[in-house]
């Protein structure tokens, strides 16, 4: 028996087949300016007038490799001879016939490698509606409208609301293709242009409807529910096209039009139409074919896209999120930060930074990087910069900081690592403390324009386990800036970290002397200049910036004292904030603290066995401090009538602007604040 290909009833290629002869209107794709990726062997001729393609009688192309591919046609199948042809014509086809066949099989083939190829290099919505356009016009159709659901459901979702499809674009040969020579009327061809817009989407009468709803058992949604492409001449695309396009709209007679739904992994997301000019051959049933390849991928495509874009709205979300919305501004401290992500295309990655406003003004300033850039990352950033906020409330010691995060790096994980570098600020001392695992070190720049890497032990990164981590405390003079920093910023493909450092050093020193002497540079413009040392391909990680500018608060801002435990020892404490805020023409303050002071004394005094502490401080409120070595921090009650006690914090929280309590590693410190008259 013959073989099953070479059985097949010969069919004039749509491309390969001689034109008849006639005036040229149109030009080349080439000369018309069409797009040149479409594949070799898939020119525009049209194919013979006289062939006729095998279909159904709804317009649905049957399926390859059925009993008339093989040489068996059944009575009356479209054959282009009404189905009384020669038994020998047809199931013995010449060795000429059998080449050509397999040349125009050939030819489909690298057409649609090559656009669905195209179409799969888009990456977001609008890059693959694109990619079907410029591999369809046009070397398959003239021109083509793209309908997309609106809005387009993401994977399970279920739609909601009425089907409303949006045209997201069209596409067709340029304008200039489609002129008239002088010399020649279409009245003579019966030619018309085709019924596009030439324009973008405007909703008018000159085009097509941008939005389109789709009726419900209507003609348009009995096609879109069908799995094949439909030819524009079939019974149910004649009523479904002008639903599509418009009323009043032209439709290209004869097999000119083909509708295809783009039906995605679970639903119908839009439609496709594929238009040719009437001085091209019509559509062929091999073309459904094509049209419907073209359209999976499409769906497919767009599919994935909605996917990405969902899953790339969600990881800027948790990265968002991730990260703090705004920097605290504490005393005598000025902030400025900036994240700059590896990429558009992967937004979430491990690097953070964070500043924890701690007791006595004080402040704690933090920057890390989770190696790998994923969500996992992401996750495990987010805990470890937790636990970080959560171990500064505390007030331990940098050293003591880094220790518990390597504690929690390796119960998230064996292979959790990360580098951090912590660091504490005190206004008043005018010094840092500062603890690293294997961080890049810091950078100070002096008021004077001198840049200076800090000396600090680099330590091992967290998640190793077993490391012990050392703090060293460093000078932080007024007006001085710390510059804290992870990888990406200093090392890329191009350089090492170290020599990335001295670069950055170098822009810190001449960024410096672009300002007045002994004069700090803005911080924020600070931060951008940092920046710019990035070249074009020094993008390969995340990056964080953190700057800190420290003003301090001067001496004369502050009233400490250390206080015996003793019974006397809250009217000596009323007595000592009275005098410092006499020293600070507050006296309209005076009644108010003493007695804020003193109940907060009074509570101290009770219960601590070593001296207690009290401080004021003069900022741009009062702010009040008093320490004791009891761990047992104090809680907000309503004291009944009968009670002799329990009303001291109900006043400090009547007449305080802000107060709370902090436990430190050697007792606990209860402040309020209040603010100038």
């Amino acid at each position: 028996m013959p073989g099953r290909w070479a059985a097949a009833p010969a069919r004039p290629c749509p491309w390969r087949a001689a034109r008849t002869p006639r005036p040229q209107r149109f030009p080349t794709p080439a000369a018309a300016g069409a797009p040149q990726d479409v594949p070799r062997g898939v020119p525009s001729q049209p194919p013979d007038a006289s062939a006729q393609a095998s279909v159904t009688e709804t317009g649905h192309a049957r399926p390859a490799g059925g009993e008339e591919s093989a040489g068996r046609r059944r009575p009356g199948a479209l054959d282009g001879t009404g189905g009384d042809a020669a038994p020998g014509a047809a199931e013995h086809p010449s060795g000429d016939e059998r080449a050509e066949r397999e040349r125009r099989g050939g030819d489909r083939l690298r057409f649609v490698g090559a656009a669905t190829r195209r179409i799969a290099r888009g990456v977001d919505l609008d890059e693959t509606v694109l990619g079907l356009c410029r591999a369809s016009v046009p070397a398959f159709s003239d021109a083509i409208l793209v309908y997309l659901r609106d809005p387009l459901p993401v994977g399970d979702e279920r739609p909601a609301g009425p089907f409303v499809l949006r045209l997201r674009r069209t596409d067709r040969l340029p304008d200039h293709a489609l002129e008239t020579p002088a010399d020649q009327d279409l009245s003579d061809t019966g030619e018309f242009p085709l019924p596009l817009l030439v324009g973008p989407p405007e909703g008018t009468a000159g085009g097509a409807p941008e939005l389109i709803e789709v009726r419900g058992g209507g003609p348009l949604a009995e096609v879109l529910r069908g799995v094949r492409p439909v030819f524009g001449d079939s019974s149910t695309a004649r009523e479904a096209l002008p639903e599509l396009l418009g009323p009043g709209r032209d439709v290209p007679v004869g097999r000119r039009a083909i509708l295809a739904p783009l039906r995605g992994r679970r639903r119908v997301i839009g439609a496709a139409v594929f238009l040719r000019r009437p001085d091209r051959a019509a559509f062929e049933s091999d073309d459904l074919l094509v049209a419907a390849q073209l359209a999976t991928h499409t769906a497919l495509g767009v599919d994935k896209a909605v996917l990405y874009g969902r899953e790339a709205y969600i990881a800027d979300e948790l990265q968002r999120t991730m990260l703090p919305d705004e920097l605290p501004q504490p005393t005598g401290v000025t902030l400025a930060s900036r994240y700059l992500p590896a990429a558009e295309t992967a937004r979430v990655g491990g690097d953070w930074y964070d500043a924890i406003p701690l007791p006595g003004g004080r402040v704690a300033l933090v920057v890390g990087d989770v190696m790998g850039h994923s969500m996992t990352s992401a996750a495990i950033m987010g805990q470890l910069r937790t636990t970080a906020q959560t171990l500064a409330g505390l007030d331990l010691p940098p050293q003591e900081v880094l220790h518990h995060l390597d504690e929690q790096a390796q119960r998230l994980g064996s292979d959790r690592m990360a580098t951090c570098l912590y660091a504490v600020y005190d206004p008043v001392a005018h010094r840092i403390v500062v603890a690293n695992a294997g961080h890049p070190p810091p950078v100070m720049l002096y008021r004077d324009g001198r840049a200076e890497v800090l000396r600090i032990p680099a330590g091992a990164p967290i998640g190793v386990g077993g490391v012990d981590f050392e703090a060293v405390e460093l000078d932080a003079p007024s007006g001085a800036t710390l510059l804290l920093y992870t990888d990406g910023l200093v090392e890329s493909r191009h350089r090492d970290v170290w020599t990335g450092i001295e670069h950055l050093r170098e822009k810190l020193a001449e960024t410096a002397g672009l300002t007045r002497p002994d004069t700090a540079p803005p911080l924020e413009p600070l931060c951008d200049e940092v920046l710019d040392i990035l070249g074009p391909g020094d993008r390969d990680d995340d990056i964080a910036l953190l700057a800190a500018r420290f003003d301090g608060i001067p001496p004369s801002d502050v009233a400490y004292w250390y206080l015996d435990p003793r019974a006397q020892t809250a009217r000596q404490a009323r007595r000592l904030a009275r005098r410092a805020l006499e020293r600070w023409n507050l006296e309209e303050l005076t009644d108010s603290v003493e007695l804020l002071v003193s109940e907060v004394v009074t509570n101290a005094v009770r219960y601590a066995e070593r001296p207690i502490t009290l401080r004021l401080l003069r900022t741009d409120v009062l702010r009040c401090e008093v320490g004791d070595d009891v761990p047992q921090l104090p809680r907000l009650r309503q004291a009944r009538a009968t009670d002799e006690g329990g009303r001291g914090l109900y006043l400090v929280n009547r007449l305080a602007r802000r107060w709370g309590a902090t436990r430190l590693s050697t007792g606990k410190v209860v402040w309020f604040e209040i603010p100038f008259p």
